[in-house]
């Protein structure tokens, strides 16, 4: 099985709430369309330095995470991030990497969109039973 990638809208979430005020113009909230890897062995949106300075997203938190060797680090957490893909939005926050670290679309923001990895065509899809809306399980 190989990799899958998708392209996502990566928004600013603050300035999207000063846009509807009518305190900044929609034209000056900060995106970018980005190329990350789907991966679902991670949780959280992992963005990477980079990408946190262009999109101007505030350092809001920090957490411990542990390496694929093992090693524990202290990383930041960004936000709020506006993520979009096809007809699915989501908001959250994102686990900061450090310089032009590969972003990583996991599992929460995934399965709040209602997203799916399609493994015969390597490609990010909208769940295939809920076209039109994403569908959250209350149960």
């Amino acid at each position: 099985m190989g990799r899958t990638y998708a392209t996502l809208e990566v928004i600013n979430a603050g300035d999207v709430v000063v846009a509807r005020r009518k305190l900044m113009p929609e034209a000056d909230i900060r995106r970018a369309q980005v190329r990350m890897l789907v991966d679902s062995g991670a949780y959280m949106l992992c963005l990477n330095e980079h990408l946190r300075a262009q999109l101007g997203l505030d350092i809001i938190d920090s957490m411990e995470g542990e390496l694929a060797d093992g090693t524990v680090i202290t990383m930041p957490i960004a936000g709020p991030v506006d993520l979009h893909f096809g007809n699915r939005q989501t908001s959250c926050r994102a686990v900061i990497l450090p310089g032009t670290s590969e972003p990583l679309l996991g599992t929460i923001p995934m399965e709040d969109m209602d997203v799916l990895i399609n493994p015969k065509n390597q490609e990010l899809i909208i769940n295939p039973a809920n076209p039109y809306l994403a569908k959250k399980s209350l149960k």
